[in-house]
């Protein structure tokens, strides 16, 4: 519960400090409400992947493919929605079918994912790196490599629109963070992912059956890897097969930037939130000021580094404190 904590309140210090740099170098451009507007119509896209990330590397894994299945879901209900003129269903039933349809191509990933590793035995790593080439190669067939555009006006309400001044994607995005909590908190799936990342062999004598555990952990991920591509699809009014690629750093770097073991065990929606929005006023400041795409990423993945080596040396810290409490008890008893 301390590190849980303490990452927390770490986060949310980062994240006043950063924002006050930014705001201090950018005092008419970064707190505009139209930079504001454009952040929060930004972050969803890669902070539904990070969430996905998340869950799996609480069960000590990770999946590698999230962006693949994001651009196989997204062009299947791409070419659902740009036929539905010639399908000659309503538009409102049009796109509910490509939703539904994106959904379900997203549970599939996730079921063949979760197979290979619950019950093939491979390495999450490795069923995930060969799934994220397989995937956008199936993506990458369908289009013949080309974009989809075109798709009703109806639809770009998901990723252009606004509740009550708020963009759609956004309320989307909170909406699904609040859902994923709940589920990590107050559901036996969450209590069993937690169990075996923790241990796996724990967890059987518990009665866990494990092999599930990693089938519907992967299957969720994939899930919301499907819902980040209804909104990237309809934020752009397009789909284009490997788009959003460079996300696939930003969502691990945000799951362990928000504290989640990358050994599994642990990890908090709270912080990953709050690691994603340090990343978006971090890369929002950066846009602005001119610094380049590939300097973005190189920096990312700096910090990537610093901040598995900086959870290390707490994580030992940590553990040296509580041995030295028990040792301190023994002696007094």
């Amino acid at each position: 519960m301390n590190t849980k904590r303490s990452n927390n309140l770490t986060l949310l210090v980062l994240f006043v400090l950063v924002t006050g740099i930014m705001v201090a170098f950018l005092p008419n451009v970064f707190p505009s409400l139209r930079n504001l507007r454009n952040m929060g119509r930004q972050l969803p896209e890669y902070g539904l992947l990070a969430l996905a990330n998340m869950l799996a590397m609480i069960t000590g894994g990770i999946d590698l493919s999230v962006v693949s299945i994001t651009s196989l879901s997204g062009v299947l209900a791409g070419s659902i929605l740009t036929h539905y003129q010639t399908i000659g269903l309503p538009v409102g039933v049009t796109i509910l079918v490509a939703i539904v349809v994106a959904l379900a191509a997203a549970l599939a990933c996730g079921v063949f994912n979760g197979v290979l590793i619950a019950y093939a035995g491979v390495p999450a790593i490795i069923a995930t790196l060969g799934t994220n080439g397989l995937f956008l190669g199936i993506a990458v067939i369908m289009t013949k490599g080309a974009g989809i555009i075109g798709f009703p006006t109806e639809f770009l309400f998901f990723g252009n629109g606004d509740i009550l001044g708020i963009p759609t994607q956004f309320v989307i995005f909170i909406v699904v963070a609040l859902l994923v909590g709940l589920l990590l908190n107050r559901t036996t799936q969450g209590f069993r992912m937690l169990m075996y990342g923790s241990n796996p062999l724990v967890a059987r004598f518990s009665g866990v059956n494990n092999e599930m555990v990693i089938v519907k952990t992967y299957v969720l991920s994939a899930v919301l890897a499907g819902i980040a591509a209804i909104i990237m699809i309809s934020g752009v009014n397009s789909v284009r097969p490997g788009y959003g690629a460079d996300y696939l750093l930003l969502s691990v770097l945000i799951a362990v930037m928000g504290g989640t073991d990358p050994v599994g065990g642990f990890g908090t929606v709270l912080g990953v939130v709050l690691a994603i929005f340090v990343l978006q006023v971090l890369q929002s400041g950066l846009v602005i000021m001119g610094f380049s795409p590939f300097f973005r990423k190189s920096a990312f993945g700096f910090l990537l580094l610093l901040i598995v080596v900086f959870q290390f040396y707490r994580s030992r810290f940590f553990q040296k404190r509580l041995s030295r409490a028990g040792a301190k008890d023994r002696v007094a008893v």
